[in-house]
């Protein structure tokens, strides 16, 4: 079985493009923090919980290893966010400091990152019991705000000049427009046929059976 699924390439090409989401009130406990220790163990448990559902295969199957030297590489940053101390969600950075060609992300489609200081959004999404509460357009904010000044933090790296992402129909019903409303525009459209993906959730049996009419 193949589905056809439509993968949406977006960009902002200056900081004044963003749109920030309003912040949660003070009292919601919530704050967004950088993950600075390269730790393989937790980002496997946000990648696998923030796409448990929404099919993010791609990385599920790296050795402990290949996370350590994803997390390594010079210009990569995950940012967390936390309500009241508990992890709600993540946003993945990764400098692009050539222009070579971008990482894989959830689609398991790689986009070009286009110029020198290109910086790639490359994971960004909620637990599924922290959507619907106002957190995710304000962790996407910060998130892009911290792409726009990661060469101030990666003093070889050159300054930022462009951030991209891309996002894919397999992914929330509301994800592209969340990114446009944050300021990204679309720049490129591809359609291919995929197998059909396969939801494994953080952990066998996380989700309950669906039930029969």
């Amino acid at each position: 079985m193949t589905t056809t699924v439509t993968t949406w390439y977006l960009e902002q090409t200056a900081p004044g493009d963003l749109s920030p989401a309003p912040a949660p009130a003070p009292d919601a406990g919530v704050r967004i923090v950088r993950a600075e220790v390269p730790s393989p163990e937790f980002s496997r448990f946000l990648y696998a919980s923030v796409g448990g559902d929404i099919a993010w295969t791609d990385r599920l199957a790296w050795t402990y290893e290949q996370w350590q030297r994803a997390l390594a590489r010079p210009g990569v940053e995950t940012w967390v966010a936390y309500e009241r101390g508990t992890p709600a969600g993540y946003v993945e950075l990764a400098a692009n400091p050539d222009g070579s060609a971008g990482s894989t992300s959830s689609s398991g489609s790689a986009g070009s990152s286009g110029s020198a200081g290109s910086v790639e959004i490359v994971y960004f999404g909620l637990l599924p019991a922290f959507r619907g509460r106002r957190i995710g357009g304000h962790l996407l904010s910060v998130g892009v705000q911290r792409a726009w000044d990661l060469g101030e933090r990666w003093p070889d790296l050159p300054a930022t000049r462009r951030v991209w992402l891309h996002t894919c129909s397999k992914d929330g019903e509301h994800a592209l427009g969340n990114y446009q409303k944050r300021g990204f525009s679309v720049y490129r459209t591809t359609t291919d046929e995929e197998p059909e993906p396969v939801s494994p959730g953080p952990w066998p049996g996380a989700y309950p059976a669906p039930t029969s009419a």
